[in-house]
């Protein structure tokens, strides 16, 4: 039966989390998971923040530049937005970008798991660690994820073509820094 250890360390400019499921493959995918899951949530996140700022920089040009004599109808306006005056954020836009913070990150993170496991399942059978791993690893990822979104058959070799090359593009790029 796997245990779970959780252990971290943090030095500059890298912070390093692993859990211990007690089997590498497991180990592999899970911290996958968690890294790609929590940069997609960063992304989601900073993105919201730009449409924020966007927005509150975008109300106040508009309340400059139109003066409103009716101030139910000015009222009603700020209603509409999801942004007051000030910048503050409704609970509901705020639930909004949480909802899609998690879902973004599951996303992402069962993608990355879903490849390291399968690179790492490759690399155990071939008993070698080279570029084929990646590509392979890639590719079977892509294919995986595709068929489970009920793509057609061409779509799903397309989009193991594509996961196989972005994965050994990517290997390859790791090795020439």
């Amino acid at each position: 039966m796997p245990y779970k250890r959780i252990s971290g360390s943090i030095s500059t400019p890298k912070v390093d989390v692993m859990i211990d499921m007690g089997n590498p493959f497991l180990n592999l995918s899970v911290d996958g998971f968690l890294k790609m899951g929590t940069v997609a949530a960063a992304k989601v996140a900073a993105e919201e923040a730009y449409y924020i700022v966007q927005r509150a920089i975008s109300w106040e040009y508009f309340i400059e530049d139109h003066l409103f004599d009716n101030e139910a109808y000015f009222s009603l306006l700020i209603c509409q937005c999801d942004l007051t005056i000030s910048g503050n954020v409704s609970s509901h836009k705020f639930e909004h970008t949480l909802k899609k913070m998690c879902k973004q990150g599951a996303y992402w993170g069962t993608i990355a798991g879903l490849y390291v496991g399968m690179e790492y399942g490759v690399e155990r059978i071939r008993g070698t660690s080279d570029w084929k791993n990646a590509m392979l690893g890639g590719a079977l990822t892509g294919a995986i994820i595709s068929a489970a979104s009920s793509n057609s058959k061409d779509k799903i070799v397309v989009d193991a073509i594509t996961g196989g090359a972005v994965a050994t593009a990517a290997e390859f790029l790791n090795h020439l820094t």
